[in-house]
């Protein structure tokens, strides 16, 4: 009987956000299974006793990157852990989209600032300033063209508490079209869904968010997929990735482009999808094994 840890964030006296942890532990039991849901932060926590420590929903990481990584790569040694190591560690910083870039993917076009660097805001256009390490929208705002003030509040907020500041253009598409979510299990593609804009524009970066809003079933493109299958060979990690989403926007030329590659915690959306939850388990199981 495989011994499998869901591995999620300790949500204090809350109760937990993600959707997808009881109904996967329930299936993984009901498939032979010894599931255990665990916070990746316990101290108590013996790794070596599971077969798999399955990443699902360390939604509090990028705040405490230097500390989850490390958690990860101790994680790695005492037993198998999914995504390896190595992926978290190279998608934890979304400057990944700039190697994407430089590999051909379609992307957002995304500039950078770390702490002490001079930020250059656009004035002709609509912009995004958020977080290289950031979820759930968290410390992201939407901007009008020419808006400067509140916008270098921000950015000053997150370089005084060491974040990198990325700069996208906001693509409008994504209030008509939504952002499509591409869903990879085992190697091939689970399922798909399209949720609404999340930046409305006003809302201040530091306020609570809806991260999925409108969320629905997907039937993605070819051209999605082939985008989402390119992002996927470009990573430059030479590791098995068990689980993988694609988050694609229309482009300006009216093609998909990536928006965010999520390799470490990506909620799976299988109250959406659970005619996708068999698939899962077996995934999870052979990855056990």
């Amino acid at each position: 009987m495989p011994r499998i840890a869901l591995v999620t964030y300790n949500p204090g006296g809350e109760v937990s956000k993600d959707k997808d942890l009881p109904v996967l532990a329930d299936a993984l039991h009901k498939a032979g299974a010894e599931p255990a849901v665990v916070f990746w932060d316990d101290p108590d926590v013996d790794w070596a006793a599971f077969d798999l420590a399955l990443i699902r929903s360390t939604w509090d990481y990028s705040w405490r990157a230097e500390e989850f990584t490390a958690w990860a790569e101790r994680c790695g040694k005492e037993t198998r852990l999914a995504n390896p190591v190595g992926v978290v560690r190279w998608n934890a910083d979304k400057r990944y989209l700039g190697q994407l870039a430089e590999a051909g993917v379609p992307t957002v076009p995304t500039r950078y600032f770390a702490p002490g660097d001079p930020v250059e805001l656009p004035a002709d256009r609509e912009f995004v300033v958020k977080p290289a390490s950031g979820a759930g929208a968290r410390y992201a705002a939407r901007h009008p063209a020419g808006e400067r003030d509140a916008a270098e509040r921000q950015v000053e907020r997150m370089h005084a508490e060491g974040f990198t500041v990325m700069v996208q253009p906001y693509l409008s598409s994504i209030d008509t079209h939504g952002e499509r979510a591409l869903q990879f299990f085992g190697g091939r593609l689970l399922h798909a869904s399209v949720k609404g804009a999340v930046l409305a524009p006003g809302t201040p970066y530091d306020a609570d968010k809806v991260a999925h809003p409108d969320l629905r079933r997907w039937e993605p493109t070819p051209a999605e997929l082939a985008v989402a299958e390119r992002a996927l060979a470009a990573v430059p990690v030479d590791a098995e990735l068990l689980y993988a989403r694609v988050d694609l926007v229309t482009g300006p030329d009216g093609e998909p482009c990536v928006m965010e590659l999520e390799l470490i915690e990506p909620n799976l959306f299988l109250d959406l999808h659970p005619d996708s939850v068999p698939r899962v388990v077996r995934a999870v199981l052979a990855a056990a094994d």
